[in-house]
């Protein structure tokens, strides 16, 4: 059911479809401030979560079992703010919060990137710091941090790299349509971003 098939000359699979499909509508709505993003993102994560095992890409795997999880958990901050108002304001990092987002990343890659050399991948370090990176944008946007975008466009100009190396063309062409939605999500963003970034750490 899920054979290989040429799409406009790139080889993909149905599954892939669908999944490339879910996610260009996900980030569509994420750049909208739309909460239905994560409706989509549970969805497209499932989805993307087989085709990742197909191709032993298994800390994307896994990283999409953590954005399901993730999700549930950024769709109710989205919808109840602490703050107390109707939706999660778009706000900045502040300087400690950089630095503990660049920790996060680093200790995330170390920890995912020697998991990962314990299984038959090929490619356990570039999987597990794109991984660790994915997870910090994650968090990011589940808080509505103007530089989850930021994250995103590093973390999709090498998932590009690494998709055609294992020849998930298609996937690869999504990637590089992320990196250009990311640049528009960050530039709407930060229109109704405050100059001044958080005095509370990753609040």
């Amino acid at each position: 059911m899920n054979d290989t098939l040429l799409l406009l000359g790139f080889a993909t699979t149905p599954l892939e479809l669908i999944s490339f499909v879910l996610a260009l509508t996900t980030v569509a709505l994420n750049i909208r401030q739309n909460h239905w993003a994560w409706l989509f993102a549970i969805i497209s994560s499932a989805a993307y979560g087989f085709v990742f095992f197909e191709s032993r890409l298994y800390g994307d795997m896994a990283l999409q079992l953590l954005f399901i999880s993730v999700s549930f958990w950024g769709w109710y901050q989205w919808l109840h703010p602490a703050s107390g108002g109707k939706t999660l304001p778009v706000t900045r990092l502040n300087g400690r919060s950089w630095l503990a987002c660049g920790a996060g990343w680093l200790v995330g890659f170390l920890l995912i990137a020697w998991l990962l050399t314990t299984t038959d991948t090929d490619v356990p370090h570039a999987d597990g710091f794109l991984t660790a990176g994915s997870l910090v944008g994650q968090f990011l946007l589940s808080r509505k941090k103007l530089e989850n975008w930021i994250a995103w466009i590093i973390v999709d100009v090498l998932y590009v790299w690494l998709y055609l190396h294992k020849g998930l063309t298609l996937t690869a062409v999504l990637y590089a349509f992320f990196v250009v939605m990311a640049i528009i999500g960050l530039l709407a963003w930060r229109k109704s971003a405050p100059a001044a970034p958080d005095a509370m750490v990753l609040k």
